[in-house]
Protein backbone atom coordinates (compact mmCIF):
# COMPACT_ATOMS: atom_id res chain seq x y z
CA UNK A 1 0.00 0.00 0.00
CA UNK A 2 2.85 2.71 -1.23
CA UNK A 3 0.22 5.27 -2.15
CA UNK A 4 -1.66 5.08 1.10
CA UNK A 5 0.91 4.88 2.99
CA UNK A 6 2.58 8.10 1.81
CA UNK A 7 -0.86 9.86 1.81
CA UNK A 8 -1.37 8.94 5.11
CA UNK A 9 2.06 10.38 6.48
CA UNK A 10 1.50 13.59 4.07
CA UNK A 11 -2.03 14.04 6.28
CA UNK A 12 -0.06 13.20 9.64
CA UNK A 13 2.24 15.94 9.07
CA UNK A 14 0.06 18.34 7.91
CA UNK A 15 -2.37 17.59 10.92
CA UNK A 16 0.58 18.44 13.21
CA UNK A 17 1.83 21.35 11.05
CA UNK A 18 -1.93 22.83 11.85
CA UNK A 19 -1.93 22.22 15.55
CA UNK A 20 1.23 23.97 16.27
CA UNK A 21 0.32 26.36 13.96
CA UNK A 22 -2.95 27.31 15.66
CA UNK A 23 -1.13 27.57 18.43
CA UNK A 24 1.41 30.49 17.12
CA UNK A 25 -2.39 31.87 15.75
CA UNK A 26 -3.58 32.15 19.32
CA UNK A 27 -0.12 33.29 20.84
CA UNK A 28 0.33 36.21 18.52
CA UNK A 29 -3.13 37.32 18.56
CA UNK A 30 -3.71 36.76 15.16
CA UNK A 31 -7.07 34.74 15.22
CA UNK A 32 -9.28 37.28 13.91
CA UNK A 33 -7.00 38.61 11.53
CA UNK A 34 -9.59 37.50 9.14
CA UNK A 35 -12.10 39.26 11.04
CA UNK A 36 -15.34 37.30 12.06
CA UNK A 37 -15.26 36.08 8.47
CA UNK A 38 -15.38 32.74 7.42
CA UNK A 39 -14.64 30.93 5.13
CA UNK A 40 -13.89 34.24 3.41
CA UNK A 41 -11.20 36.41 4.78
CA UNK A 42 -11.97 39.82 5.81
CA UNK A 43 -14.79 39.23 3.11
CA UNK A 44 -12.49 38.02 -0.03
CA UNK A 45 -11.31 34.48 -1.14
CA UNK A 46 -7.58 35.98 -1.67
CA UNK A 47 -7.22 39.24 0.67
CA UNK A 48 -3.96 41.55 0.26
CA UNK A 49 -1.78 40.31 2.45
CA UNK A 50 -0.42 43.10 4.16
CA UNK A 51 -0.74 42.63 7.96
CA UNK A 52 0.60 40.28 9.79
CA UNK A 53 -1.98 39.20 11.97
CA UNK A 54 -4.20 38.65 8.57
CA UNK A 55 -0.83 36.61 7.25
CA UNK A 56 -0.67 34.45 9.83
CA UNK A 57 -4.11 33.63 10.32
CA UNK A 58 -4.87 32.44 6.78
CA UNK A 59 -1.42 30.88 6.69
CA UNK A 60 -3.09 28.29 9.00
CA UNK A 61 -6.30 28.28 7.41
CA UNK A 62 -4.69 27.33 3.96
CA UNK A 63 -3.38 24.48 6.00
CA UNK A 64 -6.47 23.22 7.19
CA UNK A 65 -7.23 23.45 3.12
CA UNK A 66 -4.64 21.39 2.23
CA UNK A 67 -5.18 18.58 5.32
CA UNK A 68 -8.76 18.53 3.80
CA UNK A 69 -7.89 17.85 0.60
CA UNK A 70 -5.08 15.08 1.39
CA UNK A 71 -7.70 13.31 3.56
CA UNK A 72 -9.94 13.39 0.69
CA UNK A 73 -7.33 11.42 -1.40
CA UNK A 74 -6.45 9.29 1.30
CA UNK A 75 -10.50 8.47 1.61
CA UNK A 76 -10.89 7.69 -2.33
CA UNK A 77 -7.44 5.75 -2.35
CA UNK A 78 -8.39 3.48 0.50
CA UNK A 79 -12.17 3.28 -0.87
CA UNK A 80 -10.68 2.36 -4.46
CA UNK A 81 -8.73 -0.03 -2.66
CA UNK A 82 -11.30 -1.53 -0.21
CA UNK A 83 -11.07 -4.78 -2.01
CA UNK A 84 -7.55 -5.56 -1.01
CA UNK A 85 -6.08 -7.03 1.60
CA UNK A 86 -5.54 -4.40 4.45
CA UNK A 87 -7.87 -2.05 2.95
CA UNK A 88 -11.01 -2.78 3.74
CA UNK A 89 -13.12 -4.75 6.65
CA UNK A 90 -11.93 -4.61 9.98
CA UNK A 91 -8.61 -3.68 10.91
CA UNK A 92 -8.24 -2.06 7.08
CA UNK A 93 -7.23 1.63 6.41
CA UNK A 94 -10.90 2.71 5.43
CA UNK A 95 -12.43 2.92 8.26
CA UNK A 96 -10.09 5.09 10.36
CA UNK A 97 -9.91 6.88 6.49
CA UNK A 98 -13.25 7.34 7.12
CA UNK A 99 -13.57 8.62 10.32
CA UNK A 100 -10.51 11.45 9.11
CA UNK A 101 -12.63 12.63 6.66
CA UNK A 102 -15.22 12.89 9.53
CA UNK A 103 -13.48 15.09 11.79
CA UNK A 104 -11.39 17.32 9.21
CA UNK A 105 -14.85 18.57 8.18
CA UNK A 106 -16.45 18.50 12.13
CA UNK A 107 -12.88 20.83 12.89
CA UNK A 108 -13.34 22.82 10.06
CA UNK A 109 -17.30 23.34 10.95
CA UNK A 110 -16.09 24.12 14.88
CA UNK A 111 -13.14 26.23 13.47
CA UNK A 112 -16.10 28.85 12.42
CA UNK A 113 -18.11 28.46 14.99
CA UNK A 114 -14.69 29.61 17.14
CA UNK A 115 -14.36 32.73 14.96
CA UNK A 116 -17.95 33.73 15.06
CA UNK A 117 -17.84 33.55 18.95
CA UNK A 118 -15.18 35.53 19.11
CA UNK A 119 -12.40 32.52 20.49
CA UNK A 120 -14.31 31.67 23.19
CA UNK A 121 -11.93 29.28 25.32
CA UNK A 122 -13.88 26.29 25.77
CA UNK A 123 -14.71 26.39 22.21
CA UNK A 124 -11.33 26.79 21.33
CA UNK A 125 -10.00 23.49 24.01
CA UNK A 126 -13.25 21.26 22.11
CA UNK A 127 -11.91 22.32 18.76
CA UNK A 128 -7.96 21.19 19.72
CA UNK A 129 -9.48 18.04 21.16
CA UNK A 130 -11.02 17.30 17.53
CA UNK A 131 -7.61 18.37 16.33
CA UNK A 132 -5.85 15.98 18.20
CA UNK A 133 -8.37 13.25 18.13
CA UNK A 134 -7.38 13.55 14.24
CA UNK A 135 -4.40 13.23 14.70
CA UNK A 136 -4.27 10.05 16.79
CA UNK A 137 -6.60 8.72 14.03
CA UNK A 138 -4.18 9.44 11.21
CA UNK A 139 -1.57 7.81 13.39
CA UNK A 140 -3.82 4.63 13.20
CA UNK A 141 -4.13 5.01 9.54
CA UNK A 142 -0.57 4.87 8.93
CA UNK A 143 0.20 1.86 11.10
CA UNK A 144 -2.26 0.21 9.57
CA UNK A 145 -0.67 1.20 5.96
CA UNK A 146 2.46 -0.19 6.89
CA UNK A 147 4.00 2.97 8.43
CA UNK A 148 5.75 3.13 11.99
CA UNK A 149 7.51 0.68 12.24
CA UNK A 150 4.58 -1.67 11.45
CA UNK A 151 5.70 -3.88 8.68
CA UNK A 152 5.27 -7.40 10.16
CA UNK A 153 3.13 -8.74 13.03
CA UNK A 154 4.46 -7.86 16.11
CA UNK A 155 5.53 -10.34 18.83
CA UNK A 156 3.08 -10.38 21.34
CA UNK A 157 2.91 -7.98 24.26
CA UNK A 158 1.80 -8.55 28.09
CA UNK A 159 -2.25 -7.00 29.04
CA UNK A 160 -0.17 -4.89 31.63
CA UNK A 161 1.50 -2.80 28.73
CA UNK A 162 -1.58 -2.67 26.50
CA UNK A 163 -3.71 -1.05 29.37
CA UNK A 164 -0.94 0.94 30.97
CA UNK A 165 -0.65 2.49 27.02
CA UNK A 166 -4.21 2.88 26.67
CA UNK A 167 -3.90 4.66 30.02
CA UNK A 168 -1.50 6.88 29.03
CA UNK A 169 -4.06 7.94 26.09
CA UNK A 170 -6.68 9.07 28.67
CA UNK A 171 -4.29 10.68 30.57
CA UNK A 172 -2.18 12.46 27.63
CA UNK A 173 -5.50 14.18 26.27
CA UNK A 174 -7.03 15.12 29.81
CA UNK A 175 -3.42 17.05 29.95
CA UNK A 176 -3.83 18.72 26.56
CA UNK A 177 -7.47 20.04 27.32
CA UNK A 178 -6.27 21.56 30.68
CA UNK A 179 -3.50 23.27 28.58
CA UNK A 180 -5.54 24.45 26.71
CA UNK A 181 -8.40 26.20 28.97
CA UNK A 182 -5.22 27.45 30.83
CA UNK A 183 -3.72 29.07 27.71
CA UNK A 184 -7.47 30.58 27.05
CA UNK A 185 -9.01 30.85 30.29
CA UNK A 186 -8.68 34.89 31.40
CA UNK A 187 -5.61 35.29 34.01
CA UNK A 188 -5.20 31.18 34.21
CA UNK A 189 -1.69 30.67 32.72
CA UNK A 190 -0.16 33.26 35.25
CA UNK A 191 -2.55 32.37 38.34
CA UNK A 192 0.46 29.75 39.30
CA UNK A 193 3.80 31.20 38.76
CA UNK A 194 6.62 29.12 39.95
CA UNK A 195 7.89 25.56 39.21
CA UNK A 196 7.00 22.95 39.70
CA UNK A 197 4.54 24.10 41.81
CA UNK A 198 2.79 27.62 42.34
CA UNK A 199 5.02 30.00 44.21
CA UNK A 200 2.13 31.26 45.28
CA UNK A 201 -1.30 31.89 44.34
CA UNK A 202 -2.05 35.43 42.08
CA UNK A 203 -5.35 34.53 41.46
CA UNK A 204 -8.45 32.28 43.13
CA UNK A 205 -11.62 31.15 41.36
CA UNK A 206 -12.26 29.19 38.31
CA UNK A 207 -8.10 29.92 36.68
CA UNK A 208 -6.44 28.93 39.58
CA UNK A 209 -8.22 25.58 39.83
CA UNK A 210 -8.00 25.08 35.32
CA UNK A 211 -4.00 25.78 36.01
CA UNK A 212 -3.03 23.48 38.79
CA UNK A 213 -5.31 20.41 37.48
CA UNK A 214 -3.26 20.72 34.09
CA UNK A 215 -0.10 20.50 36.49
CA UNK A 216 -1.58 17.78 38.33
CA UNK A 217 -2.32 15.60 34.98
CA UNK A 218 1.14 16.72 33.26
CA UNK A 219 2.93 15.32 36.74
CA UNK A 220 0.74 12.15 36.13
CA UNK A 221 1.52 11.93 32.57
CA UNK A 222 5.13 12.13 33.20
CA UNK A 223 5.02 9.61 36.23
CA UNK A 224 3.00 6.89 34.15
CA UNK A 225 5.46 7.24 31.01
CA UNK A 226 8.12 7.03 33.51
CA UNK A 227 6.77 3.53 35.04
CA UNK A 228 6.20 2.33 31.14
CA UNK A 229 10.13 3.13 30.15
CA UNK A 230 11.39 1.50 32.98
CA UNK A 231 8.61 -1.76 32.72
CA UNK A 232 8.86 -2.44 29.34
CA UNK A 233 12.56 -2.72 29.87
CA UNK A 234 12.29 -5.00 32.59
CA UNK A 235 9.24 -7.38 31.28
CA UNK A 236 11.44 -7.05 27.67
CA UNK A 237 8.69 -6.19 25.50
CA UNK A 238 9.18 -6.29 22.05
CA UNK A 239 12.11 -3.27 20.56
CA UNK A 240 9.37 -1.28 18.86
CA UNK A 241 7.39 -1.33 22.28
CA UNK A 242 10.26 -0.40 23.93
CA UNK A 243 11.66 2.32 21.85
CA UNK A 244 8.36 3.42 21.50
CA UNK A 245 7.71 4.17 25.52
CA UNK A 246 11.51 5.56 25.65
CA UNK A 247 10.21 8.17 22.43
CA UNK A 248 7.26 8.66 24.59
CA UNK A 249 9.35 9.35 28.22
CA UNK A 250 11.82 11.48 26.18
CA UNK A 251 9.59 13.67 24.54
CA UNK A 252 7.71 14.29 28.30
CA UNK A 253 10.73 15.26 29.57
CA UNK A 254 11.55 18.20 26.90
CA UNK A 255 8.16 19.14 27.24
CA UNK A 256 8.42 19.55 31.12
CA UNK A 257 11.98 21.48 30.79
CA UNK A 258 10.28 23.69 28.31
CA UNK A 259 7.24 24.30 30.67
CA UNK A 260 10.03 25.28 33.66
CA UNK A 261 11.66 27.79 31.23
CA UNK A 262 8.98 29.17 29.72
CA UNK A 263 7.48 29.84 33.04
CA UNK A 264 10.44 31.14 34.36
CA UNK A 265 10.88 33.64 31.79
CA UNK A 266 7.43 34.75 32.10
CA UNK A 267 6.01 32.95 29.20
CA UNK A 268 8.10 34.39 26.01
CA UNK A 269 6.12 33.87 22.28
CA UNK A 270 8.79 30.98 21.52
CA UNK A 271 8.54 29.32 24.53
CA UNK A 272 4.81 29.53 24.58
CA UNK A 273 4.88 28.01 20.91
CA UNK A 274 7.45 25.22 21.82
CA UNK A 275 5.38 24.28 24.63
CA UNK A 276 2.37 23.48 22.45
CA UNK A 277 4.78 21.63 19.61
CA UNK A 278 5.92 19.49 22.24
CA UNK A 279 2.46 18.73 23.66
CA UNK A 280 1.27 17.87 20.62
CA UNK A 281 4.49 15.58 20.12
CA UNK A 282 3.98 13.45 23.45
CA UNK A 283 0.37 13.19 22.81
CA UNK A 284 1.12 12.04 19.44
CA UNK A 285 4.22 9.49 20.95
CA UNK A 286 1.82 8.19 23.32
CA UNK A 287 -0.89 7.20 20.95
CA UNK A 288 2.35 5.92 18.59
CA UNK A 289 2.74 3.58 21.61
CA UNK A 290 -0.80 2.62 22.10
CA UNK A 291 -1.39 2.02 18.72
CA UNK A 292 1.52 -0.59 18.72
CA UNK A 293 1.00 -2.24 21.62
CA UNK A 294 -2.75 -2.93 20.87
CA UNK A 295 -1.43 -4.27 17.50
CA UNK A 296 1.20 -6.34 18.98
CA UNK A 297 -1.87 -7.60 21.58
CA UNK A 298 -3.86 -8.66 18.65
CA UNK A 299 -0.91 -10.46 17.30
CA UNK A 300 -0.60 -12.55 19.90
CA UNK A 301 -3.54 -14.71 19.58
CA UNK A 302 -3.26 -15.24 15.64
CA UNK A 303 0.67 -16.30 16.74
CA UNK A 304 -0.65 -18.82 18.61
CA UNK A 305 -3.40 -20.33 16.19
CA UNK A 306 -0.87 -19.92 13.43
CA UNK A 307 1.58 -22.46 15.29
CA UNK A 308 -1.46 -24.66 16.92
CA UNK A 309 -1.88 -25.29 13.06
CA UNK A 310 1.32 -25.95 12.44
Amino acid sequence: MPLLKKLSLAALVLAFAQIVFGAIVRITGSGMGCGDHWPKCQGQWFPPHDRMDLIIEITHRYIAFGLSVVILALFVAAFLRRGDTGVGGRGGVLRPATVAGFLVVTAALLGAVTVKLALNPFVIAAHLTIAMSLLATLALVLARAGGLGVTTELKSTTGRTFRAARFAVVLALLTVVFGALTANVPDAAAACPGFPWCSEYMIYGPAIGVHVTHRIMAFLLFGHLLGMAIATARRKEPTVIRRAAMLAFATAVAQVLVAAAMIGMQFPPVFRSLHQALGTLVWLAVVVLAILSSRARIGAPRQAAMSAAA
